[in-house]
């Protein structure tokens, strides 16, 4: 069996597939222990392209019919693909995937009916406990039968972002060679917009390069083909395609803090008054353009589950966060980086204005990016960064945040690495450099 205890460090269930951290009897495991915990009579599984999710997939279907539950076999999706089945069907569902990790890893996210998010606080710890322990199987096996889902996501989507209000815009897509290539043609048929596309074909081998779009080196594609068609957006998605990330029309990428705030200004312009939800990493910029639109922004931790519950909390019509994930109400409160492109193409129709242009009113700030700092002892780093700022603000929500009127820096250490997250914002490039530099020096010296 695999080794549940390191596979469960993170919110969702990711290991190798290579060395045998994640394989079929724990994944089998891991399907009893949910069908039990998620006490439903069916759940949806959809699942990636890689090589080893047919048996990843396989075993963990089998072990949630070996508890008396149905399966509906939802075939080789997109992660909001399984959350639009959860929410429209009010059934809990699981995403075999290692979403932008490396093809030797795979893994398993899990939500309740309705979509709503399993992490560590709300049952992983449960499944966990009761897949190491096992479960006997049930009399008689739940039946697993093929589900075709896409026809209704796509109607879902567009129930959502009205297509007639999509002009004839060019649209450059590298899908990874993950699950976005599944889906896009079916999506720009209802559009007036034209895609170019790239590697758009599900490859568990990933030929062409890692589908972490997050990392510079992976967009070069991309961009290259942007130079030779210069069209007016450019997108890229992770492997399992729940997160979008975007290019202008002169080829500089947008990061997760300024989309966030175009799609937020976009939601108050038809709902006034609306509540955004965005995480503590994202821009000052977010929170000052959605009061400047009359909307309340709320500040929550890092992660798609306390994102997904401030949403249930507060009515919120959409989330964001840094790292590419956009939360929608309509759609569940999920994550879809494909519901992300088609607002920021109907944006970019309704203004008429290039990306490029219309960006720099939610850009006044300089980031520096997430930088990983490896150090062997997260806590005394943070005691030590704490204690090198008593001049300032301290807040301990997610990590360390430290702010002035005119910078701030947070400091989150990982779930799964020996490593601390720094994000620094300011006022401009060179206070950004001095401040990483500052914080860096402190955690070399621990």
């Amino acid at each position: 069996m695999g080794d549940l205890q390191k596979i469960f460090k993170a919110y969702d269930i990711r290991g190798r597939t290579d060395t045998g951290d994640l394989d079929e009897d724990a994944a089998y495991r891991i399907g009893a222990a949910f069908a039990r915990f998620a006490g439903a009579g069916r759940i949806a599984v959809g699942y990636d392209c890689r090589l080893s999710t047919p048996a990843i997939s396989g075993a963990f279907m089998a072990g949630v019919a070996s508890q008396g539950v149905d399966v509906l076999d939802i075939g080789q999706v997109a992660t909001d693909t399984v959350y639009y089945v959860s929410g429209t069907l009010d059934a809990p569902g699981a995403m075999i995937t290692a979403s932008h990790n490396p093809p030797e890893w795979n893994g398993i996210k899990l939500c309740r009916e309705g979509a709503a998010p399993v992490g560590a606080d709300t049952g992983l710890d449960e499944i966990r406990a009761t897949a190491e322990v096992g479960l006997p199987d049930a009399e008689t096996n739940g039946a697993i039968t093929p589900f075709d889902p896409l026809p209704g996501y796509i109607e879902h989507l567009f129930g959502i972002v009205d297509p007639e209000r999509i002009g004839p815009l060019t649209v450059a897509v590298d899908g990874g060679n993950g699950m976005a290539g599944v889906v896009l043609p079916s999506v720009f048929d209802r559009l007036p917009a034209r895609l170019s596309g790239l590697y758009l074909e599900p490859d568990g081998t990933f030929p062409n390069h890692p589908a972490d779009p997050l990392k510079p080196e992976n967009l070069r594609d991309l961009l290259a083909l942007m130079e030779r068609e210069r069209p007016d957006l450019g997108v890229a998605f992770d492997g399992d395609a729940d997160r979008a990330f975007f290019v202008d029309d002169q080829r500089l990428p947008l990061s997760g803090s300024t989309t966030t705030a175009i799609i937020a200004a976009w939601f108050l312009r038809r709902e006034p008054g609306a509540t955004i939800v965005h995480n503590l990493i994202t821009s000052r910029a977010v929170p000052e353009s959605v009061r400047a639109a009359g909307g309340t922004p709320i500040r929550t931790r890092v992660g798609h589950s306390y994102i997904k519950q401030v949403m249930a909390e507060s009515g919120a019509a959409f989330g964001g966060e840094h790292s590419g994930h956009y939360y929608f109400r309509d759609n569940f409160r999920a994550d879809s980086g494909m519901l992300a492109m088609l607002i920021l193409l109907q944006v970019l129709t309704e203004d008429g204005r290039p990306l490029s242009e219309l960006r720099r009113q939610f850009e006044p700030y300089a980031a520096s990016g997430e930088i990983n700092l490896f150090v062997d002892d997260q806590t005394r780093a943070l005691a030590l960064i704490a204690a090198g700022f008593t001049n300032a603000r301290q807040d301990r929500t997610d990590g360390l945040t430290i702010e002035w009127d005119d910078r701030w820096f947070n400091l989150r250490p990982s779930n799964t690495e020996p490593v601390l997250r720094l994000n620094v914002e300011a006022a401009d490039g060179v206070a950004v450099a001095e401040l990483v530099d500052r914080v860096r020096s402190i955690v070399k010296a621990t």
